[in-house]
């Protein structure tokens, strides 16, 4: 999964590490972030490169994922709650 957008120190980080959270490999590209406090968005891309993504250049996140397999359709698979008897329980 790559992850970019305006505010590292937020929405950003948070993105990262529920993606890592549920298993996906993270890849950051640095000039693809941002934050309006630089110092923030150093010391975050920082801290999430140390624990949850590979934190790297546009160029070395291009040739990483170029000879990745695009992503299954999930549009296809219907969301469980949805499929009548499901599994899902109700707590009364």
């Amino acid at each position: 999964m790559i992850v970019t957008g305006c505010t590292t120190s937020g929405c950003v980080r948070a993105t990262i590490v529920d993606a890592f959270s549920y298993g996906f490999r993270v890849l950051v590209p640095e000039e693809c972030c941002g934050d309006p406090d630089e110092g923030q968005h150093r010391s975050n891309l920082q801290d999430v490169g140390r624990r949850y993504a590979d934190v790297m250049p546009v160029a070395e996140v291009e040739a990483t994922s170029a000879g990745c397999p695009p992503p299954p359709d999930l549009r296809s698979r219907p969301c469980r709650a949805a499929v009548p008897g499901s599994s899902r329980r109700r707590h009364r």
